[in-house]
């Protein structure tokens, strides 16, 4: 590596430690996972320090990473039932999913601090014997201690925007040594391939995105169609939203809101009319599901919480009279979007680069998308021109749009197909990851 540039790096490092142990103890006050065994950040476990020779640590770093990291899992363990895991996650949600993942003798901690020492602790208490980095994690210290300890280190359903390779670029005397010392990236798609060789990698190939393979809980869709059917009005679903974009939301509905005729009041009425809709936020982040609703309440607007239903919106008054459902439950996408006519992807009205939308498709539910989707370039690209999703310009015409295609009912239905099909035709990517992998098991 660029051994000046390292070393200015690992100085800055060890440097902000002191800072990282502050924001920890603030994120902790809204999420008490971030307070969990807070010096395994730093390279000090308590863990037994003799692990098997069959130890293979997979890096997700959060949520959505830990549960594609679960496919890879599972079939990884079905070839080599011997060996372990040490799973590793920066977030206390990707920790909290992982921790579901885990079997006798596996070991869950957090990541280390890119920092020498605590990397050098990492790697020489569990001597990992190959290393699987899910998506987009590289970290340079983690990388060079790899290389030192002869560890195959890969980046596995890889992924590089446009955006990521310009921040590298900028970084090149760090990047490009950090992505050249990886044993291999498999990509997901010929664009991120290309970006990744850009910046000095082995590319192994494109094998597709991982995502695809999940399948979504067959109970949650059973639950959520029957809860949309009893509701007998369309859902639309802010999927994933972030902060900022809420509020914009939340205008649109008020106004609509507020342009309803008096007759649309009651519930007999309410299916008469586009405009008479149940609206429902689900936020990307569970830490903010009070600011939401909070937020709601601000524009006037009476909210219900998934949390409250015992047996579904329909039986709940409360949530029938509400004008925005939240949903601040974790692991029940697959139902909310059940529940939904249509959904609208939160990421993607704010330069975030958008969410996942294969999920949403795999569930039969359309989705309107803003212009911000680098996150998942190709499969928005491809999603939109199989007639799963729409692009549109702001979250104003996102509304509209959705709206719209709820009052068509052969359009609707064309796009949940669409989706439906859109999501089977692309799986695929575990097996051919699998295979790629045999050659480092």
């Amino acid at each position: 590596m660029n051994a000046l540039a390292l070393h200015f790096y690992s100085l800055l490092m060890r440097l902000a430690q002191p800072l990282l142990r502050r924001k920890l103890a603030r994120r902790g006050r809204q999420e008490p996972g971030y307070l969990v065994t807070v010096d395994e950040r730093f390279g000090h476990y308590t863990q037994p320090a003799e692990p098997a020779q069959e130890l293979i640590w997979v890096h997700a770093v959060s949520l959505g990473e830990t549960r594609t990291a679960a496919l890879l899992l599972n079939a990884l363990r079905a070839g080599h039932p011997d060996w372990r895991v040490l799973l590793t996650h920066g977030t206390a949600t990707g920790r909290a999913e992982g921790a579901k993942l885990l079997r006798p003798g596996d070991i869950q901690v957090w990541q280390a601090w890119d920092s020498p020492a605590a990397v050098a602790r990492f790697f020489n208490h569990f001597k990992p014997r190959l290393g699987l980095l899910m998506e987009t994690e590289i970290w340079p210290n983690a990388v060079a201690a790899a290389k030192a300890h002869a560890m195959p280190l890969l980046l596995v359903n890889g992924r590089l925007s446009k955006k990521s390779l310009r921040q590298a670029l900028r970084m090149a005397p760090l990047s490009f040594p950090a992505y050249g010392a990886l044993s291999a990236v498999l990509a997901q798609t010929e664009a991120d391939a290309q970006r990744f060789r850009r910046l000095g990698a082995r590319v192994a190939g494109v094998f597709g995105n991982l995502k695809f393979d999940a399948t979504p809980d067959a109970s949650q869709l059973v639950q959520g169609k029957a809860w949309r059917q009893a509701v007998a009005r369309p859902v639309l679903l802010f999927a994933s939203s972030r902060d900022g974009e809420e509020d914009d939301f939340l205008k649109e509905i008020v106004v609509l809101i507020k342009v309803k005729p008096a007759h649309e009041a009651t519930d007999s009425m309410a299916t008469e009319n586009p405009k008479s809709f149940k609206a429902l936020i689900v936020p990307r982040h569970p830490q903010r599901f009070d600011d939401v609703q909070a937020l709601a309440e601000r524009h006037g607007l009476r909210v219900s919480r998934r949390s409250a239903w015992l047996a579904g919106p329909a039986e709940s008054r409360d949530a029938m009279q509400a004008d925005i459902w939240l949903g601040d439950s974790l692991g029940e996408m697959a139902l909310y979007y059940a529940l939904s006519d249509v959904a609208l992807l939160g990421g993607s009205f704010a330069p975030l680069g958008g969410q996942n939308l294969i999920e949403a498709a795999a569930c039969g539910c359309p989705v309107v998308m803003g212009p911000h989707t680098f996150n998942f370039a190709e499969a928005a690209e491809l999603a939109e021109a199989e007639g799963a999703a729409q692009r549109v310009a702001s979250l104003p015409e996102a509304v509209q749009a959705a709206l719209g295609l709820v009052s068509d009912a052969p359009a609707l239905a064309e796009a949940a197909a669409s989706g439906l099909a859109f999501a089977a035709r692309n799986r695929g990517a575990t097996a051919r990851t699998l295979d790629a992998l045999r050659a480092y098991l």
